[in-house]
């Protein structure tokens, strides 16, 4: 079967749809992953197609445009999607339409409905990735609301907010490229209401011992585990020298989230692990480097996290499934978007500190969650339990026997 996987975003959003893919492969399938051309190599290292996209997400926010409009707000983000994002859109979804016309099965995010328009242009089936658990439940409100509970009947509300704001920004640009690139006729209502009432498959890669599979979740929703990627990289001697030098070190890095000055969050950085008496391993980060830090590049998180004291991250979740996958304690310090849920949900499995908001990050007050992460007993053995169930987890296996492969 030919199955084309799109995979748009940042490394986060990539990475598990390319194991994912390779999960696909192994069963004898031929997959192509539709994503930006610098995840080429990571894609080809799979074993898998790549149909590269020019549009770049990550490029997108790294810019100084991107980088104000992120932080601009609600009303802002509103304003600024029409100029920012929608000039590139068209070529976008020109570029997917080619790669997925043959398809047999498309899996697909659910944002911007690509699945569905693929599925009225062409006639295959799809199915929905999820990386956060998405699916309306009276358990816990939606990931992108940044509360802990609003009652059964507001959690579940709480998703048709988030599901209708996000219709009421994209649907005027769908429907139009709807009719431009797929010769399609105005969707009758959102892609994500379409998706239910035709009670299409749903792939959510979180972790069952994460997020415990709400009761109210419909049988065709599968909470599989996450969706690491097996890789053989290699790290440079540098980087095997300075953890064989001391004590285990710890990571600091914000995956594609860029701090409003960069410089001074570096210092701060910095300043805090030499004030909780840790050695770092940055990523990303403008620092020279001294005797008790280190910075690195490109890196392989499930290489790399198991040899850390803890795990100072931005509360992605790729990176905090890596995190807790490994078994050391994790530090989050959420921008926006799902982030914040992904650090109370750290903090309520006990795996770490409560959560501290980028905004929020001083010396003193890093310093504080990084020496209680890494010194607390309870914290590092319920981390430690927690990685061990998840390593016994095999999400890949899982989302690919849902799919019926």
């Amino acid at each position: 079967m030919r199955i084309a996987v799109l995979a748009f975003g940042s490394r986060g959003d990539t990475q598990p749809c390319v194991a994912l893919g390779a999960g696909l492969a192994a069963r004898g399938h031929r997959v192509t992953v539709v994503a930006a051309a610098r995840y080429g190599g990571l894609v080809e290292e799979a074993g898998l197609g790549l149909a590269p996209v020019s549009v770049d997400p990550l490029r997108i926010m790294e810019s100084e445009e991107g980088q104000a409009w992120l932080r601009s707000g609600p009303a802002g983000f509103a304003r600024g999607f029409r100029r920012i994002v929608e000039p590139l859109a068209e070529r976008l979804v020109t570029e997917v339409d080619t790669a997925c016309a043959g398809a047999d099965l498309v899996l697909s995010p659910a944002l911007g409905g690509f699945g569905h328009h693929l599925s009225e242009r062409y006639g295959m089936p799809y199915a929905l990735l999820h990386f956060q658990p998405s699916e309306p439940t009276g358990a816990f409100p939606n990931p992108l609301v940044p509360l802990r509970t609003l009652g059964r009947a507001g959690n579940r509300a709480s998703y048709a907010l988030v599901e209708g704001l996000s219709w009421l920004l994209l649907g005027r640009m769908v429907n139009r490229l709807r009719s431009r690139v797929f010769t399609l006729g105005p969707m009758r209502g959102s892609p994500f209401r379409q998706a239910r009432a035709g009670r299409v498959p749903v792939l959510c890669g979180v972790s069952p011992s994460v997020v415990a599979r709400p009761a109210d979740w419909p049988d065709y929703v599968h909470l599989t585990g996450f969706w690491p990627l097996e890789r053989t990289w290699a790290p440079g001697p540098d980087l095997e020298a300075f953890l064989d030098a001391g004590p285990p070190p710890v990571y600091v890095g914000f995956g594609s989230m860029v701090p409003a000055d960069p410089d001074a969050m570096a210092g701060t950085v910095v300043a805090a692990l030499r004030r909780a008496g840790v050695r770092g391993v940055l990523q990303g980060m403008p620092y020279g480097g001294a005797e008790d830090m280190f910075v690195v590049g490109d890196a392989d998180h499930g290489w790399l996290f198991p040899r850390m004291a803890a795990v100072v991250h931005h509360g992605g979740a790729g990176t905090t499934g890596s995190g807790l996958r490994a078994g050391v304690p994790g530090v989050v310090c959420p921008f926006f978007s799902d982030q914040p849920f992904w650090g109370a949900r750290v903090a309520l499995l006990g795996a770490g500190p409560a959560p501290l908001p980028v905004r929020k990050v001083t010396a003193e007050a890093l310093a504080g969650r990084v020496a209680r992460a890494v010194r607390d007993g309870r914290i590092r053995a319920a981390a430690a339990r927690l990685g061990e169930r998840m390593r016994a987890e095999d999400g890949v296996a899982r989302a690919c026997e849902a799919l019926g492969f």
